[in-house]
């Protein structure tokens, strides 16, 4: 069955932005399955100033401090 994004929901989002990248944790139920907790990485084209999708890779020491809460945030929306 392949993925269809009409079933996916968005239950949260918040994100946290730094000078050249942009993290977002949000929780999401695929037809209505169980809420999953998804962190996604933005990063700013040098050229054009736009945000592109980008895989997770690792995450600085100030990237983890400043979305841990947004993570607890998420986990509330979890329950």
């Amino acid at each position: 069955m392949a993925f269809d994004k009409s079933l996916d929901k968005q239950l949260f989002a918040e994100k946290a932005e730094f000078e050249m990248t942009k993290l977002t944790v949000g929780v999401f139920s695929y037809n209505d399955g169980p809420k999953k907790l998804q962190i996604s990485r933005e990063n700013r084209n040098q050229d054009s100033g736009d945000w592109i999708w980008a895989k997770m890779g690792r995450l600085t020491k100030d990237e983890v401090e400043k979305i841990l809460p947004l993570i607890q945030k998420a986990l509330k929306q979890m329950d």
